[in-house]
């Protein structure tokens, strides 16, 4: 799994260096788009989707491929139910019993697909219908099981620290070229004023990341250790006491804001986009905050990005990154309009929509090839993820918090801030997460 990550975050974005020529279909090979049916009978779509922001980013392209096809399809009507990631999983449950909408955002890792995929409430889809749209290799495999396919990705997700580069020039501050100088920034930066990096704690998994960026950190990939750990309930192995020990002391170095164990997702983004804040961390699908008209200009065009730094004794670079696979699509396996949902999500995943839509309005690194789109104009903080991730020498593939079961997701997402501000040791966090294991 390390390899074919590497491998399609490597592929990725190699043309964008090099701008040669792409695997992309030309438009006249991909697949044709719908033909409107004035005589056909009306169909009702609907989606649930956990991109609530229609304006900017992801929600964006979106719902503009569901206006262009509702446009192509005029007898289909689009429905869009759209929650927050959070209050997203909540209601997937509650649908997963008492029946799906049509087409549903998932995501590609076992915390998530695993229950779901034996549940059966997702439709099977047919492999051979994607073959020309330039998905990168490996992309597809966690959206299937048992050699059948029921998901399509959409993005390449890569964790990184954004930062105001302008903030930090005219206050003298140097990117830290490891992560002692990232903990020994932190008071320099709150005597300004400022929080140092705005971190989204209550929703556990943010922080959950981080922890596993740690591990990356001290002992280069943990892919082996984590599976160890998770099939038997035993995570005595050094490296989780050392990473969890780490996130603990940084914590104590104040990096984070007053009160990031209980702030969620909107309060910390809001703390970096509004000057409050000299960094964010969070993942590349965030790019999109380049373009946002909704963030102030002089704050907008100095968002750059970098990844967790290395530490002094550490197994690893800077260039070993935490990245994978991150949320996508599927279809209501008792969809009483299977066939137009799927052609639906076919029309979305069409080389020249959801991939180059997304591209061209910043939105993080897709699961398709889309070099066809770099025109040489992107905006800085695109070009710095296309640099993080054609530089990069491993992937850590997916996140700890997500490799397990869903009550593992459960136990290390409740627990980390338990543990990180201090009210849980170490040892009784790594116990507990073990045991929700069993």
């Amino acid at each position: 799994m390390k390899k074919k990550l590497f491998a399609l975050l490597l592929a990725a974005t190699m043309a964008a260096t090099l701008f040669t020529a792409c695997k992309n279909p030309a438009p006249s090979t991909a697949v044709p788009e719908p033909k409107p049916d004035a005589a056909a009978k009306t169909i009702t779509l609907k989606i649930f989707s956990n991109l609530p922001d229609r304006k900017n980013g992801q929600g964006l392209v979106e719902q503009m491929i569901i206006d262009e096809y509702m446009a192509a399809n005029t007898n289909v009507k689009i429905e869009v139910e759209a929650l927050d990631e959070e209050a997203y999983k909540t209601k997937f449950k509650a649908y997963s019993m008492d029946g799906m909408p049509d087409v549903v955002s998932i995501w590609g890792q076992p915390s998530f697909l695993d229950e779901v995929l034996d549940a059966g409430v997702l439709a099977e889809l047919n492999p051979a219908d994607y073959t020309n749209y330039g998905f990168i290799p490996g992309s597809l495999d966690g959206f299937g099981k048992d050699g059948k396919l029921y998901g399509l990705p959409r993005n390449t997700d890569v964790m990184a620290f954004y930062y105001n580069e302008k903030v930090f020039k005219d206050n003298g501050w140097k990117v830290p070229a490891t992560y002692e100088e990232l903990l020994a920034l932190a008071p320099t930066i709150k005597a300004a004023g400022i929080v140092p990096v705005a971190m989204d704690g209550g929703d556990g998994w943010p922080m959950a990341i981080y922890l596993t960026d740690l591990m990356i950190r001290i002992n280069g990939n943990c892919s082996d250790i984590i599976s160890k750990a998770i099939a038997s309930g035993d995570f005595s192995d050094p490296v989780f006491e050392k990473a969890t020990q780490l996130l603990v002391d940084t914590v104590n170095a104040g990096l984070f804001q007053i009160g990031y164990d209980t702030q969620d997702y909107g309060t910390a983004m809001n703390l970096f986009t509004n000057g409050q804040a000299a960094m964010f961390y969070m993942g590349s699908w965030e790019s999109s905050m380049a373009l946002n008209e909704d963030i102030t200009e002089e704050i907008r065009t100095n968002v750059r990005a970098f990844t967790m730094p290395p530490l002094a004794g550490g197994k690893s670079a800077q260039t070993d990154i935490a990245a994978w696979n991150g949320g996508g699509y599927a279809v209501s396996a008792e969809s009483e309009v299977k066939d137009e949902a799927i052609k639906f999500l076919n029309f979305m995943y069409q080389p020249d929509k959801l991939s180059k839509y997304g591209w061209e309005n910043g939105v993080g690194m897709s699961a398709q090839d889309q070099s066809a789109y770099m025109t040489g104009k992107e905006t800085e903080l695109q070009n710095v993820f296309t640099s993080i991730t054609t530089g990069a020498t491993s992937v850590s593939g997916t996140p700890l918090n997500d490799c397990g079961p869903s009550a593992f997701k459960t136990s290390i997402e409740s627990e980390i801030q338990s543990v990180s501000n201090g009210t849980k040791t170490v040892k009784d966090f790594l116990s507990t997460i073990g045991a929700a294991c069993k």
